[in-house]
């Protein structure tokens, strides 16, 4: 994935332990239970060896010389070792199960803050599926290696280490041959890994990517349905899945062809080691008993040499896991607090751009700024339209104000105080947004509106107070005819209310904020001209005292302002009243003379043409011949 791929590079680099080291973090604070449980299941496994050594006594001795009672003891003695191995056992899971869940619970936490801390560029470069996967699968799988594959990874190797030195205990030879028949496998896992990490990665991708295809089949249901495109989804989605499901049965083949080294060798060495007891026992090397429990002690150990394999390929999946959640908490926040944070108790309200340049991350060396030194100051209390046509940046420049987005040269201010001079926090209490495109959250009416103010008690009568205050302003008393009124949980994204009522909350909630500057992105193109009307005569009120940039898409928009700002190709190319810009700016002209065609186009009604349009774009000195022949060719319509 390319927004990742420095990401994926530097931690390719990294070995495998030194990758799942960068959890240390999250599992210092569980140490001590860890290190608990892992010394639990070493118990157990030492217990277990012991238990063969019991074997060679018990066969050594009552069984060869026919003592029943003595047999007896020895058959308690194995049964007590046994009740003590599942004890250990028990211990261990008691011992890890909780702070496993506490590490889980303490990643996701962190990586959802970290996500919300993030700039809204990061946002962009993502899938949300990915993002969804990494979240939810790749750190329950990280959970799920820590209290199970690694305390047992290191457990294994360690009694097979202990194990194959016992081995040692009744023939020399017998040891050689179980350790020479195990080197094949440390090579086949070498190999193996190598392989298996580039199909883990892959596989993980590939699951954020269907994952990624669900939410936005979910979410576009309406449109997939509208157009009849249901098959055209499900096709694409079903190739995606196959992709995953070969991905996934390359892994299981590299898997299945570890685990066949992995039943073959110790049966090798099972074989071998019969031959050369049996030829010991001839030559009076060996006892029988002591054969007895060299092959007792090859198959205790037999499940640890098996098991490494899965817990090995388990151990790169929570590698590739922890690279994929390490990612995006590697990934630089450039919307940060200031060192020396300047604040401002008492703000007047005045926002200015300052020479301000904006360009995107991934925008050629040759492409010019989409904002391309702007300069514009708003009045405290005043109303300001930004107009434009399509593509000019308009809506790119109301993300500066609120660190959205940071300019990429000059400055935007707030009462004098460059806004990146402030802390984050602080700064969009003073400055609220309300976007073209509303977005709801799972949540009550109450929960959405008042999102922007978390000082108040929302159930307190003041924020009833503010709450009510902010419906009727954006004509949003609709609320009250809902199921439970104000407590109705509207849904996800508020897919289930309207576009123009999901537009007036959001309007509601930008209100309820009680900003000192409203930014405003087209917050009522979903309105029809009724509502429209009563939503302008109350934000005439509340607009009042706080100064406000709006960008006007339709010409009643502009009738709010008290000033307006024509933007042309990232550059404002004039600023002043409605009735000045008439008079003055044939580029003007054409741009409200678009909005009143779309408009008249959504209403069904007939356009206002203005016949002298074309003789201004003509005769004005600052028109351009586009905008003459734009001029001309709305005349002729």
């Amino acid at each position: 994935m390319s927004s990742s791929s420095s990401s994926q590079n530097s931690s390719a680099s990294l070995s495998t332990p030194a990758a799942l080291w960068r959890l240390k973090p999250f599992v210092r604070p569980a140490l001590g239970r860890m290190i608990g449980g892992a010394a639990s299941a070493l118990a157990a496994a030492i217990i277990a060896l012991m238990i063969p050594i019991v074997l060679e006594q018990i066969i050594a001795g009552p069984v060869m010389s026919g003592q029943v009672s003595a047999i007896v003891w020895g058959a308690v003695a194995v049964l007590a070792l046994s009740l003590g191995e599942a004890v250990m056992v028990w211990l261990r899971r008691w011992f890890i199960l909780k702070p496993s869940t506490e590490i889980e619970y303490r990643m996701r936490s962190d990586l959802y803050s970290r996500l919300q801390a993030l700039p809204v560029a990061f946002h962009d470069r993502w899938q949300s599926g990915q993002l969804l996967s990494r979240m939810m699968q790749d750190i329950g799988l990280i959970r799920r290696w820590l209290a199970f594959g690694l305390i047992l990874l290191v457990v294994n190797i360690l009694t097979i280490m202990i194990g194959s030195v016992l081995l040692f205990r009744w023939h020399w030879l017998l040891g050689v041959i179980f350790l020479i028949t195990g080197i094949p496998l440390w090579i086949r896992g070498y190999l193996f890994e190598k392989r298996y990490g580039v199909l883990t990665r892959r596989s993980q991708d590939q699951a954020g990517d269907l994952a990624t295809s669900v939410e936005e089949s979910v979410h576009g249901i309406r449109v997939l349905k509208a157009f009849g495109r249901g098959k055209h989804a499900l096709g694409r989605f079903s190739n995606q899945a196959e992709t995953l499901r070969q991905t996934e049965l390359s892994k299981a083949r590299a898997v299945g062809s570890l685990w066949f080294f992995l039943d073959l060798m110790p049966q090798i060495a099972f074989g071998l080691s019969l031959i050369s007891g049996i030829w010991l026992i001839s030559q009076g090397a060996i006892s029988v008993a002591e054969l007895f429990a060299f092959f007792a002690m090859a198959t205790v150990l037999r499940w640890p040499i098996e098991s490494i394999g899965f817990l090995f390929s388990f151990a790169l999946d929570a590698r590739t896991a922890t690279d994929r959640v390490f990612e995006i908490f590697s990934e630089t926040n450039t919307i940060t607090d200031p060192e020396n944070p300047v604040h401002i108790n008492q703000p007047r309200g005045e926002l200015a751009f300052e020479n301000a340049h904006f360009r995107y991350q991934d925008a050629g060396a040759s492409e010019r700024d989409l904002l391309d030194g702007i300069d514009l100051v708003l009045r405290p209390g005043e109303t300001m339209a930004l107009v434009g046509l399509t593509g000019s940046g308009k809506t790119t420049l109301t993300t500066l104000p609120t660190r959205l987005y940071d300019v990429t040269g000059g400055r935007v201010t707030l009462d004098g105080v460059d806004v990146r001079d402030l802390p984050v926090a602080e700064l969009r209490t003073h400055i609220a947004m309300a976007f073209e495109d509303a977005t709801l959250f799972s949540a009550s009416v109450r929960e959405n509106v008042l999102l922007g103010r978390a000082e108040l008690d929302i159930h307190s009568d003041e924020g009833e107070r503010v709450l009510r205050e902010a419906l009727q302003i954006a004509q949003a008393e609709f609320v009250d005819a809902l199921p439970e009124g104000v407590e109705t949980v509207i849904g996800e994204e508020g897919l289930s209310l309207s576009g123009g009522q999901r537009q007036r909350l959001a309007l509601a909630r930008a209100v309820a904020a009680n900003p000192k500057v409203l930014v405003l992105d087209d917050p009522l193109s979903a309105l029809d001209v009724d509502t429209e009307a009563l939503v302008e005569r109350a934000l005439r009120r509340v607009l009042a005292d706080t100064t406000a940039l709006i960008v006007a898409h339709r010409p009643s928009t502009v009738a709010l302002a008290d000033r307006v700002a024509l933007l042309e190709r990232g550059r404002i190319t004039a600023v002043g009243t409605h009735s000045e810009l008439l008079k003055t700016s044939a580029h003007y002209r054409h741009v409200i003379s678009s909005l009143e065609a779309e408009e008249a186009a959504r209403t069904g009604a007939i356009p206002i043409i203005r016949e002298d349009a074309a003789t201004d774009a003509a005769t004005d000195d600052s028109a351009t011949e586009d905008d003459t022949n734009n001029a001309k060719k709305e005349v002729q319509a």
